[in-house]
């Protein structure tokens, strides 16, 4: 219960630590698996995992961040949004999709969002595992401390990114292993960019957070407030909203104008949502996404020498 394991996939790819310097064509010969998993080139050369669902469905994930940036599906309409100022030069964390903030989110004591989002992680297994009626393409990432990270947080640690796409969901599955003689905290989510029509629209709303507590980040994001969700919905159209839902009860559902709704699920792990959306700070594109994240921000969680923590979200 307290080891993280790769796995051996059924197409027989190894489970072997790559470089993070290997090519996209080395990767492939690897860890590709025919018509489920393919590595190549994207965006400005960075390396990028592309998952297909034989329901026409797909993924991809980028090894520089571990950001996903896309889950398509079979209709071709992309769930997820990547911002038009993003950069795929590996210069700052890609903006959008999904970035994976470890061990810290939001301002602290190190740069916001922590650091996993704009290292590159290493490809560590594949699989194409069966299930009754299709396989289930994933991909394991891989994330151990360096100097770099030392110089932030003084800690020795394992982090293992396991990305599924399953025949009508995206799951996603953070493992944090403490690998120290002494117990370390942290925070952390899945800053998840969800594609709306119009995020001004009153058709534009999350459910499920009515009654709970959320510390308000608008006035002031390192001085939250603390209220109290009194509507039954979450709009976008008046103002900037930077909200952290406390102890939610797993299942936030985003209405994305189209009459279609994106479910963002804590399986495990998470015990909070967060709900943003700039507005007018960022004119370019506020109204073309809201971010519901799964997260654990309220209470950081302290992690004992050799322990694993597991954080599991699905996006349905």
């Amino acid at each position: 219960a307290h080891s993280i394991r790769t796995r051996r996939s059924r197409a027989g790819r190894t489970t072997t630590p790559a470089r993070a310097s290997a090519s996209a064509a080395e990767l492939q010969t690897e860890y590709g698996i025919a018509d489920s998993v393919e590595i190549v080139e994207g965006d400005a050369g960075l390396v990028k995992c592309v998952l297909t669902h034989a329901n026409g469905s797909s993924a991809e994930v980028y090894l520089f961040g571990a950001c996903v940036t896309s889950w398509c599906q079979p209709s071709g309409d992309d769930v997820l949004y990547v911002r038009p100022d993003a950069v795929f030069d590996g210069s700052k964390p890609i903006s959008g999709g999904v970035p994976l903030c470890f061990p810290q989110f939001g301002p602290g004591e190190m740069q916001q969002h922590g650091f996993a989002r704009n290292l590159e992680w290493e490809l560590v297994g594949s699989s194409a595992d069966v299930n009754p009626d299709f396989p289930e393409p994933a991909v394991l990432l891989k994330l151990t401390e360096s100097e770099y990270t030392k110089k932030m947080w003084p800690y020795s640690f394992d982090c293992v990114y396991e990305v599924t796409l399953r025949r009508d969901a995206l799951q996603l599955e953070l493992k944090v292993r403490n690998s120290n003689e002494e117990p370390f905290s942290f925070t952390g989510a899945l800053h998840s960019y969800i594609e709306v029509t119009d995020a001004a629209s009153e058709e534009v709303c999350v459910t499920g957070l009515q009654g709970k507590t959320f510390l308000d980040k608008v006035p002031d994001p390192e001085a939250p407030v603390e209220k109290t969700q009194e509507a039954d919905t979450v709009t976008f159209g008046k103002a900037l909203v930077d909200s952290v839902y406390l102890d939610t009860d797993g299942e936030a559902l985003l209405e994305v104008g189209t009459g279609a709704a994106v479910v963002v699920s804590h399986l495990s792990g998470w015990t909070d949502h967060v709900v943003w959306n700039p507005h007018e700070t960022m004119p370019a594109c506020w109204n073309n996404f809201v971010c519901v994240e799964s997260a654990l921000v309220g209470a950081p969680h302290e992690l004992a020498p050799g322990e694993v923590w597991t954080g599991t979200t699905s996006l349905s």
